[in-house]
Parts: C-alpha cells; sequence; structure tokens
C-alpha cells in the first residue's frame, strides 16, 4: 500500500553519463580493446565531471579495463551488462568495500565530532545523537565545546530540546578541553552510555584549530573521532579530510549535504585518499535525516539500480508486525476503510522525504527524471479523508452525492478530486481484497496468458 514516489539530486548527473557510457557496447557480440576503450574514456570523463581526482580516475577505469578484457560473455549477459557489473564491483571498493559500524564499547561510549564551520557538524551531532537513541537503544549526552561561536552552543540546546536529549554547557568556561572533560564525568555519574562532544570549527584550518582538538582528543581519549565534511565542496573537502587525518587519525568520515546538487566527488574519493570509512551520510534537514552508509547500496544508486534494501528497512522501521496482522484481516473481510488509508499515508510520511524514498526503488528515478514531487503531496488526499465524519471514515458506503459535496467544501477541493479519491479507494479495495485471498490469487495466475 506503499504510494512511494522520489529522488534528490544526488550523483545524479554521474548516473546519466555512466548510462551513456555504457550505451557503446550495445549490440556489441564481445568486449575488445576498441570497444572498451571509447566506453571507459566516457566513464573516465563522467567521473572527472563528478569532481574525482584524475589519478583516482585513471587508475579506476585501468582497473575496470584489466578486469574486462578477456571476459567471457556468457550467453544471458550483454557485454554492457557485464561492464556494468564489474564498473559497479569497483564503485564499490572504491568507497570502502563494506559497511563500518561505530565503536560504541566505552562506558560511556565518546564520541568526538571534527570539522570546518558550515560542514553540518552541529546539526550533524544532533542528528547522531537522535540516531544513538532511537536506533541503537543509547542514552546519548550532547555536548557543546564550541566556545568562540555562541550560536554552536545555542543552536545545540535548541537542537537538543528538539529531539529530547540534554545539551552539557558551562557558562564563561572557555576551555574545550575542560568542558568535555567534566561532561564525561557528568555522563558517567547520570548513567549516559554515549557522549558526542560538538568542537569549534574554523572558516579554514588554523595551526590553533589542529593544536586545539588534538589537546580535547588526548583528554577524552574517544571511542570514535568522526569527521564532518560538506559534500558539496567536492575536491575540496578531500583536501581538508586529508590535512585533518593527517592530525588527528581519526576513524572516520561524515558527509553531509548529500541531498543537495552535489556530483559525488567527495563520496567516491575520500576512502582512497584518507583510507578512513564513510561511516554516515547526511540527507536532509530533519533529525531523521541520516543513513549508515553502505559502499554498495550507494554503488546501487549511482548505478541507476535502486535501494530496495534501504527502502524495505525504513519501511520495517515504520510498520508494526501486530498492526499488519489486524489490517490483513480486515482486507480480508472488505473492512478496510478510510482511518486505516489515512493511517497508512501517515506511516509512509515517516520513512522520510519522498523524493528520497522513490529512487530507491528499481527503475524509479529515470520514470521520475522531470517530476517534482513535493513533500505535501499527501496533504489534498489528508484534508479530504479530515473533512469527514467519524462514520463516514468507518463505511465508505454512505459516502452519497450531498455528503460529497460537504467533505469538498470543508477540505477546500473540488468534488471532482473527492470523487475520483473515493473511487480509488474502493477499486484498491477489491484489489486488495482480491489479493489476500490465497485462491483468487492462484486463479488468477493460472488465467494469466502464457508468453
Amino acid at each position: 500500500m506503499c504510494l512511494i514516489l522520489k529522488y534528490g539530486v544526488m550523483f545524479e548527473s554521474l548516473s546519466e553519463k555512466l548510462e551513456r557510457s555504457f550505451r557503446i557496447l550495445k549490440g556489441q557480440g564481445k568486449i575488445s580493446e576498441i570497444n572498451i576503450a571509447e566506453t571507459l574514456k566516457e566513464v573516465r570523463k563522467a567521473l572527472l565531471d563528478a569532481d574525482v581526482n584524475y589519478k583516482i580516475a585513471k587508475t579506476f577505469t585501468d582497473r575496470v579495463k584489466e578486469k574486462s578484457l578477456g571476459q567471457q560473455v556468457l550467453t544471458a549477459v550483454s557485454p554492457g551488462q557485464l561492464m556494468v557489473k564489474i564498473v559497479h564491483d569497483e564503485l564499490v571498493q572504491l568507497m570502502g568495500g563494506e559497511q563500518v559500524e561505530l565503536n560504541l564499547k566505552g562506558q560511556p561510549a565518546v564520541i568526538l565530532m571534527a570539522g570546518l564551520q558550515g560542514s553540518g557538524k552541529t546539526t550533524f551531532s544532533a542528528k547522531l545523537a537522535h540516531f544513538l537513541k532511537t536506533k541503537r537503544n543509547k542514552s546519548p549526552l550532547l555536548v557543546a565545546c564550541d566556545v568562540y561561536r555562541p550560536a554552536a552552543i545555542q543552536q545545540l540546546m535548541v537542537l537538543g530540546e528538539q529531539i529530547g536529549i540534554p545539551v552539557f554547557t558551562e557558562e564563561g568556561n572557555l576551555q574545550p578541553v575542560d568542558i568535555a572533560k567534566k561532561a564525561i564525568q557528568h555522563a558517567k555519574l547520570m548513567g549516559f552510555s554515549a557522549v558526542i562532544i560538538d568542537t569549534a570549527g574554523r572558516l579554514a584550518i588554523d595551526e590553533f584549530m589542529m593544536n586545539e582538538i588534538a589537546a580535547v582528543k588526548a583528554a577524552v581519549n574517544p571511542q570514535e573521532t568522526l569527521f564532518v565534511v560538506d559534500s558539496m565542496t567536492g575536491q575540496d573537502a578531500v583536501n581538508t579530510a586529508k590535512a585533518f587525518n593527517d592530525r588527528l587519525d581519526y576513524e572516520g568520515v561524515i558527509l553531509t549535504k548529500l541531498d543537495g546538487d552535489t556530483r559525488g566527488g567527495a563520496a567516491l574519493t575520500i576512502r582512497e585518499i584518507v583510507a578512513k570509512p564513510i561511516k554516515f551520510v547526511g540527507t536532509g534537514e530533519k533529525m531523521d535525516a541520516i543513513d549508515v552508509f553502505y559502499p554498495s547500496r550507494m554503488a546501487d544508486r549511482i548505478l541507476g539500480m535502486g535501494d530496495i534494501v534501504s527502502f524495505v528497512e525504513k519501511a520495517q522501521e515504520q510498520f508494526d508486525a501486530d498492526e499488519a496482522r489486524k489490517l490483513q484481516k480486515k482486507i480480508a473481510k472488505n473492512q478496510f476503510n478510510f482511518n486505516d488509508f489515512l493511517q497508512q499515508l501517515q506511516q509512509i510520511k515517516k520513512m522520510g522525504n519522498i523524493k528520497e524514498l522513490a529512487g530507491m526503488i528499481p527503475g524509479m528515478n529515470k520514470m521520475m527524471k522531470n517530476v517534482d514531487i513535493d513533500d505535501d503531496a499527501f496533504k489534498g488526499i489528508e484534508a479530504i479523508i479530515q473533512s469527514m465524519t467519524p462514520e463516514e471514515r468507518e463505511n465508505p458506503a454512505v459516502l452519497n452525492g450531498g455528503r460529497r459535496k460537504r467533505i469538498a467544501k470543508g477540505s477546500g477541493n473540488d468534488i471532482v478530486e473527492v470523487n475520483r479519491l473515493i473511487k480509488q479507494f474502493e477499486e484498491t479495495r477489491k484489489i486488495m481484497k482480491l489479493m489476500s485471498n490465497r485462491k483468487n490469487m492462484m486463479s488468477m495466475m493460472r488465467n494469466m496468458p502464457a508468453r
């Protein structure tokens, strides 16, 4: 019952250019030196346009060429499909191969956040705290150690209140090392299981900043030091990541603003340059707009294959098994009503940004390429349902002409829109009832024409 549509512009240009490069092999019987040279020239150009470092782009295409030449193309697989598979596997390796978990073994687990000003570090600190609380069953404490930018402390306190997570601050204390040490002692006394320390950022790397964050790290000995970088800054992000890693030897990278108009070069090359895993990505402004980074899933998205695993995981987070069983029984008895319909819409909305969701469905990215899907796409439907009386929601059969006119007026919609929704609802209910009956499904399958 998922009316799901999507996509952000993340990697959109790169995906299109890679797809065009694979078309060169279309209709070819085998992979040869000649046709692969032209294909890989286009692949390399697509990577360079995505702001991937030239040496990395060349090494990448050299590896693809080495693995492609001499490959036996199976009857069921075209040269183009084989090339997509090889490029996919190499992209996965380029981005780290395997997903790497956070180390949360400390009592409390201490996570130190580092990065330049404007990278989204403070916001992501709150997002990570929310993630640990809701997805990892931790009780986190946020620590405000950016003593140079008063707005940073206020921002963290506002975000902490928004997600129900306390923030440790010390008014008048301008010593980040002292604040961090006191915060950890406080966390131990109060039973917090994780401490996330937001440190000061600068507009550019400077010696004072590096000395200060190195001192904080030495004082608190964190389980994780995470470098937060704005993915929209391209190769500058990679250079900054290297400078921080040379000084801090951090455990992982956080890429923020991956929902924006980013070409993707940072995501593709940071792992190769600093030899540290990308652990999370930020994909929006909301506190739940945080995704664990899986190289294989990201490669799927880049090559237009969707990310159905992440889609299913998001769905499982929102849909309760007991509620699903109750709903199944109502559908079987043809008792599915507008209350149930509204509840399903609200659960879909909780899964996240609608545009972000549709790109996880294989093939949907192309279909929705030029379609702008508003996050409020369900607002009109919700307004119509909410304008119904409890009886009308429970028993749609009573919705006669007079009631429909009243609902249209109350919801600010045209009567045509109300009639269309009710018709679609009735058709959906019939299909759901039919599909809930196994005998009906078997009969339908038997009667399907053979191809």
